[in-house]
């Protein structure tokens, strides 16, 4: 993940309300038409950074829904 995508994402984050959600919905426009391999491979990435602390107030509720895993913005 670039530099420049971990900051788009920083900002979406921050307009999120607290509560939790999917990666996709962060990620916004053009998810559907990313390839699935790199769909995967960001899936993960998004993954470990958050399990490394690198979004603050986001954490992996270590559950998945609807095909994906579950993300909380706890607002802090």
């Amino acid at each position: 993940m670039n530099e420049a995508l971990q900051q788009r994402l920083e900002a979406a984050l921050k307009k999120r309300p607290p509560g939790e959600f999917h990666f996709p919905q962060v990620y916004g426009a053009g998810w559907d038409e990313l390839y699935i391999g790199d769909r995967v491979k960001l899936g993960n990435t998004f993954l470990r950074l958050v399990r490394l602390g690198c979004f603050p107030g986001v954490e992996d509720t270590g559950k998945k829904k609807d095909g994906g895993r579950v993300y909380r913005k706890t607002g802090r």
